[in-house]
């Protein structure tokens, strides 16, 4: 699934050629998780922004037309509408361009809101503050950890704490803040470190414009490279990087997680 680093590197490749081009007309799959994506007729893309792993396009009639790409979705900017049965919505641009919405097993969703009401998108008008935003600080992250009593990668997952981290990047910051991942609690120096390696791992996720492993590709339809210098994540049986113990996996709240025994004791 698209995190933070993967969606913030396609909405940084639209944002410059979308913003003030007209939705002359729409099209969409029939499931009324796409269907939203024809409300946006007729208005000016006034700007896009992100919250988390969603895309918050801001239309001039008041709405905000709202992308959450799912596990395998996609954007692109096409001079025409490609023959492509997993597009599963267009928008046709002034200047005779498609922004097509490309979604191969349907996780993704699109929604057309007032700007700012999120009571129908649960996941958006819940989560927390985006991993990236000055909004994200180490004690704020420490007491969000305190109130539940789930798991430590699962509430990463639940978008909670901290908005825009999947299993990838949690994977990496929980390595790199020596944190096992089967862990209830962690005290407010471990949440720390993890705070500092989330951001870590998010940013450098960024500059490689993100991670592929199957699906992903940016808005140009170009892989990320940042599965090259992944140090935890999808290496299970493979030496760690900093005590060459051999990492590990384990099946926690359903997700296969992995961890190096040393350096993350439990």
């Amino acid at each position: 699934m698209p995190e933070l680093p993967e969606v913030e590197t396609i909405r940084r490749q639209l944002a410059p050629r979308l913003q003030g081009r007209r939705i002359q007309d729409a099209h969409s799959h029939e499931s009324g998780k796409f269907t939203p994506a024809k409300d946006a007729v007729g208005t000016t893309v006034l700007g896009i922004g992100r919250r988390g792993k969603y895309l918050i396009t801001s239309l001039d009639d008041g709405q905000e037309l709202i992308i959450h790409l799912g596990m395998t979705g996609s954007l692109a900017i096409t001079p025409g509408l490609p023959e492509d049965p997993y597009i599963r919505a267009w928008w046709q641009l002034d200047g005779d361009e498609f922004l097509a919405y490309r979604d191969v097993r349907r996780f993704g969703r699109i929604r057309c809101v007032p700007a700012g009401q999120y009571d129908d998108i649960p996941t958006l008008a819940l989560q927390g503050p985006d991993a990236l935003s000055p909004d994200f600080t180490p004690e704020g992250f420490y007491q969000a950890l305190r109130k539940s009593q789930r798991r430590i990668p699962t509430q990463l997952l639940s978008q909670r704490p901290v908005a825009g981290v999947g299993n990838i990047y949690g994977t990496e910051a929980l390595w790199i803040a020596g944190i096992h991942p089967a862990k209830r609690r962690i005290s407010r120096l471990a949440a720390e470190r993890l705070h500092g390696a989330l951001v870590q791992v998010l940013e450098a996720g960024l500059a490689d414009g993100g991670t592929t492993l199957r699906d992903y590709r940016n808005a140009d339809g170009d892989e990320g490279s940042h599965q090259h210098v992944l140090a935890c994540y999808g290496r299970s049986g493979q030496p760690c990087l900093r005590c060459a113990t051999p990492l590990q996996h384990r099946v926690y709240d359903a997700r296969t997680l992995t961890f190096c025994p040393q350096c993350q004791s439990r």
